[in-house]
């Protein structure tokens, strides 16, 4: 595994716990994007401006594997790392709840790129510098 090069810490809504009082699955893919947006910011990077100029980052697989659930008012990290995988940009995201440092969610979620409308060969993950 490589070193995480970013994280973020969030706390759970009671909004998004459901009637057996955990996270609900599909919200914890809310949390992995959310700290997707924020890497790209802390490179300044806009999604809204990328989106503007006709580049489309967008996800094409997701993985998650569950370990242990999150509770409302739970205060977690994602901690990601992204590796290049010919087209596709790979985030290898983590959620940890910091009251035990558990282990909560590994994910995997590979991302593409399309401008103006066309499939690209990645590259503009490099002049990202993703």
């Amino acid at each position: 595994m490589k070193d995480y090069i970013f994280e973020i810490q969030l706390k759970v809504r009671d909004y998004e716990c459901d009637i057996q009082g955990v996270v609900n699955n599909a919200v914890y893919q809310n949390y992995l994007e959310h700290a997707r947006h924020e890497y790209l910011h802390s490179k300044a990077i806009s999604f809204k401006e990328l989106t503007e100029q006709g580049i489309l980052l967008m996800v094409s697989r997701i993985e998650m594997d569950f370990k242990n659930s999150l509770t409302s008012g739970d205060v977690f990290s994602v901690k990601l790392w992204i590796e290049r995988q010919g087209v596709k940009m790979v985030f290898f995201e983590d959620i940890y709840r910091l009251s035990d440092n558990a282990l909560c969610l590994k994910a995997r979620v590979e991302a593409i790129a399309k401008i103006d409308g066309k499939l690209t060969r990645g590259e503009v993950f490099e002049t990202l510098n993703l």
